[in-house]
């Protein structure tokens, strides 16, 4: 874990060690959101091999997708991908750019049947299948629904909550089912030009009460991940944290003005991502590229199951 203390410094500490930045009356707020095994390998009318990733349900429930689709160019509007040892069929409605609106046909409960074939959707950098799936879920996993998971709360064990808890810090769940743009990247030079896809979220009375006391009581905010981040700063009012549910399209900018978060835990992410403009946005760009700078001269790993860093304001 490198840490970003507020006086400009990188020390390199380990996961171990975060309790000892906390204080008592600070939040730990964390992402509850469960990784749907979501990757369908199949195959295509003529034989071939073909991919679907389930992104999130469409309104009509769980036979209807939006999906991300390979090889896009051979599955248009009416096709269909079919599964060995499986009923379940995957027919493709429309098309709609990087996306498709696909039906999951043949058989009662689709998710179920998803559940019990589908593989992990880990990042296109990670060319092994998982044996284990839990590897790639947080420990405290709870709201099943997305398509990737919040990797910050990969570094979390029961123990390390348990002495987050014993310095008299108060643990907050949020949910944020991490959705397109975890995998897709910024293309245009102008960032603010970026579409970003909206994305699930829910914060309960009981989280928004322990953020607002926290803050009313000059603890500090402490987020988990970037999907944390976007789940406060969604529901922040000049009120306070305004517990509720609904889809967030927040794009987190330099020159954003952040009103709930107060230091961050993160991992260290790809080139021309929304997630490392929002990390920039938050410490500041300069500060950002010299951490990162740091991290690869002191052989950090990047990426999901790689190492973090913890930014103190």
């Amino acid at each position: 874990m490198l840490v970003l203390e507020p006086s400009g410094s990188f020390v390199d500490r380990t996961v171990r060690d975060l309790p000892q930045y906390l204080e008592a009356g600070d939040v730990l707020v964390l992402n509850d959101s469960r990784v749907l095994p979501a990757r369908l390998i199949g195959r295509r009318r003529d034989g071939g091999e073909a991919e679907v990733l389930l992104l999130r349900p469409l309104p009509e429930g769980q036979s209807r997708w939006e999906a991300l689709i390979r090889p896009a160019r051979r599955l248009g509007a009416g096709s269909q991908i079919t599964f060995e040892r499986s009923a379940l069929a995957v027919a493709i409605e429309a098309r709609n750019g990087e996306t498709a609106a696909v039906r999951l046909d043949g058989v009662a409960d689709p998710l179920s049947e998803v559940r019990r074939i589908g593989e992990m959707p880990t990042p296109p950098y990670i060319k092994e299948r998982l044996a284990d799936r839990e590897r790639y879920q947080t420990v405290y996993a709870r709201e099943e629904g997305s398509a990737a998971a919040p990797t910050a709360g990969l570094h979390f064990t029961p123990p390390l909550l348990s002495a987050v808890r014993d310095r008299g810090v108060r643990v907050a769940f949020v949910t944020l089912h991490v959705g397109l743009d975890t995998f897709r990247p910024v293309r245009v030079d102008d960032p603010g030009e970026h579409r970003i896809h909206r994305e699930w979220f829910r914060i309960d009375d009981a989280s928004a009460g322990a953020i607002n006391e926290a803050r009313r009581n000059d603890g500090r905010v402490v987020a988990v991940g970037t999907t944390s981040v976007r789940v406060l700063e969604s529901a922040a009012t000049d009120a306070g944290v305004v517990a509720g549910e609904g889809w967030t399209g927040l794009f987190i900018l330099p020159g954003y003005r952040f009103r709930v978060v107060d230091a961050m835990l993160t991992n260290f992410h790809l080139p021309k991502s929304t997630l490392l403009m929002l990390v920039s946005a938050f410490a500041g760009r300069d500060r950002i590229l010299a951490a990162y700078a740091a991290a690869v001269e002191r052989r950090y790993r990047f990426y999901s199951f790689g190492d973090c860093m913890l930014i103190i304001k």
